[in-house]
């Protein structure tokens, strides 16, 4: 019997939000705003920990791309795809203690010059209910020749 429901939405990522990987991913990525690295520099600013880097996003985010980048449904061929470009909407800091939950859906699919896009969109949620960060994920799957 065919149906025209869609398959449930995986369950969210979760990612608790370390002090230490804040740091890490602000000295990796050159950052130094002290509210990313120095704990009494963020709670003399009236933050409760360190303040998240607004691209510590894709660390957050990870798990649940991934999942969606392999998912045997939306059929993406991992060996052809080019990593586009991502978009995002930020909305409350994110700070070390924080909890982020992270759903990911296929937004869209089309053709453009022989190639396949693939629109990835990503919610995630701190453990207060708001959304902290929207996100398009634009990958592309080259055709095979």
């Amino acid at each position: 019997m065919a149906s025209d429901a869609k398959a449930p939405a995986p369950a969210p990522h979760t990612y608790a939000v370390g002090r230490e990987k804040i740091r890490e991913y602000a000295r990796a990525v050159g950052e130094t705003n002290p509210l990313h690295l120095d704990l009494d520099a963020a709670r003399a600013a009236g933050h409760q920990d360190l303040v998240a880097p607004p691209m510590f996003a894709v660390v957050y985010c990870a798990s649940a791309i991934e999942e969606a980048l392999f998912d045997p449904e939306i059929g993406i061929d991992f060996e052809m795809l080019l990593h586009s470009g991502q978009e995002f909407e930020w909305g409350p800091l994110v700070l070390a203690g924080d909890e982020i939950a992270t759903s990911v859906e296929l937004a869209e699919v089309y053709e453009r010059i022989g190639m396949t896009f693939y629109v990835l969109a990503s919610q995630s949620r701190n453990q207060r209910g708001e959304v902290v960060c929207s996100g398009r994920w634009t990958e592309v799957v080259r055709p095979r020749t």
